[in-house]
């Protein structure tokens, strides 16, 4: 996930199960720092940067007392709260910031409990407004149609799908993909295509990406990747536990030389939970 006004980013490393590191990417020299570890889930797709990267607004769940589930904002690369919403469940939570000080509460402001949890505070100039007229609804979507919408992604292709029976290893499963797609430089486009979503054994969403001309020539493809984007006119993106760039100059050499052109910035799949300890700097606005 990538800031929208400052070149820093913050990576969900998943794995083993229910066990979540977070990491802080500077874009300028792609290099990273290895916050704390939460075990639990974060539904990565509920979540959301301020605009200065500064600030992290995510939703969490262990499935235990005392919260079960809750929304919070932390300061990258720690998931120590500042300010925390109690939940409950799985419906909603998260949240999209609007602004640097203005936070869209994905929580229903009529059936939640949208007061913070004891001990907990917000800066005196963060507002807290509902999520659009669905707040508290849904799962990943609405919430995560509204950020995708507003970082400049559209719907290009709505798919074929249908649901799977009792016995079936996929809960939706899509004869023909939905695409969507972000415009990026000399007319490329970067597409994220949906093949499944609930498939046994494999990750939640089965996404892969490609970029193509304007033409519809497909200039890179990305089988079994789950997050690109472009930074400035590069690809970034992960797959298979390890962060890539491929530099805008090194596009049109993908057709003769491959993923030789794919730069590994980092491999996070040697990674293991360790407690990591607040520091003072994460503990205040």
């Amino acid at each position: 996930m990538i800031a929208r006004d400052a070149r820093t980013g913050v990576i969900f490393r998943r794995g083993p199960s229910r066990q979540v590191q977070l990491i802080r990417w500077d874009l300028r020299d792609d290099t990273f720092e290895h916050g704390q570890w939460l075990k639990g889930r974060v539904y990565e797709r509920r979540c959301d940067l301020s605009p200065s990267g500064r600030l992290l607004v995510y939703f969490a769940a262990t499935n235990r007392p005392p919260y079960g589930s809750w929304t919070a904002i932390s300061k990258p690369p720690f998931f120590t709260a500042l300010a925390l919403w109690p939940k409950g469940n799985a419906w909603g939570g998260g949240g999209v910031f609007e602004g640097e000080d203005t936070l869209l509460l994905n929580h229903s402001f009529e059936r939640d409990n949208v007061e913070l949890a004891d001990g907990f505070s917000l800066k005196p100039s963060i507002r807290v407004k509902p999520c659009g007229e669905l707040s508290g609804r849904g799962e990943d979507d609405p919430i995560n149609g509204m950020m995708r919408e507003r970082d400049g992604w559209r719907s290009v292709e709505p798919g074929e799908w249908h649901l799977g029976g009792l016995n079936a290893t996929t809960l939706v499963d899509f004869s023909k993909p939905q695409i969507s797609e972000k415009p990026g430089p000399n007319g490329w486009r970067l597409q994220m295509i949906l093949n499944a979503i609930g498939r046994q054994n494999r990750q939640w969403y089965d996404i892969d990406h490609r970029v193509v001309d304007r033409d519809g020539l497909v200039l890179v493809d990305l089988t079994e990747c789950n997050w690109a984007d472009w930074d400035g006119g590069d690809l970034v993106f992960a797959r298979h536990g390890c962060l890539y760039r491929m530099s805008k100059s090194r596009t049109r050499d993908y057709c003769g030389k491959g993923e030789d052109v794919f730069q590994c910035l980092h491999d996070f799949s040697a990674a293991r939970f360790e407690a990591v300890a607040p520091t003072r700097w994460s503990l205040k606005y």
